[in-house]
């Protein structure tokens, strides 16, 4: 699925599948580190009103998912697990506060050490999922043709993208977010890179020959 696409019906199919991308990857405990970024952290942060922020334990939980979802880089884990706590709650609390201000809310969680952009952008993520998507790889690609440049600048023209697409997506009624967007992108690239069995009962795969077939007829 390409960014420009506009079938809304497409993205829904992409982002449904996303878990099953997830499992397809069979990477150790990734299956419970998503369950603990998607559904579980951001509960935690509501909870911590009206003063949320996290901690260097949610810190590194979420620094093993985003290296176990992507690339592991393990010298980051160990910087951000030492990091001190009060550090953490501080910057996290200052860059929570700054939004919608997303390149003043950036700029408070890369201070930490361990933390670029892509990683503060997962914590932007997952508190408000509706102003901030994660910066990943394959979302960076489908979006901007590349996803070399992790510097703010680049992330601040990749949230206009994801926003903009975000709003197109919603028009008709339904309810898309920027973090939605990434994540159907993600798991669009994930299947598109299944083995061929796997691909065949993939259900975004099939929606894809349906929508196909009805074009040629």
């Amino acid at each position: 699925m390409e960014f420009k696409c506009s079938d809304v019906h497409l993205w829904k199919q992409s982002l449904s599948s996303y878990k099953t991308r997830i499992e397809s990857l069979n990477k150790p405990n990734l299956v419970s580190l998503d369950e603990f970024y998607t559904n579980e952290l951001p509960l935690l942060l509501r909870q911590r009103n009206p003063n949320p922020h996290i901690t260097t334990s949610d810190l590194s939980k979420l620094m093993q998912w985003k290296l176990t979802r992507g690339k592991w880089r393990p010298r980051l884990l160990d910087f951000v697990s030492s990091l001190d706590e009060a550090v953490v709650k501080s910057s996290s609390q200052k860059s929570f506060q700054s939004l919608p201000d997303i390149s003043k809310a950036v700029s408070e969680l890369t201070v930490l050490k361990g933390v670029g952009p892509a990683t503060a952008s997962a914590v932007l993520a997952a508190y408000a999922p509706d102003v901030a998507p994660f910066m990943s790889d394959e979302a960076m690609v489908a979006a901007l043709g590349n996803s070399k440049d992790y510097t703010l600048k680049q992330y601040l023209v990749f949230v206009d993208k994801l926003q903009a697409k975000a709003k197109e997506l919603s028009a008709e009624g339904d309810t898309f977010t920027p973090s939605d967007v990434e994540r159907a992108l993600w798991s669009s690239t994930i299947g598109a890179k299944l083995p061929a069995p796997l691909a065949q009962r993939d259900p975004e795969a099939e929606s894809t020959r349906n929508s196909k077939r009805k074009r040629k007829q």
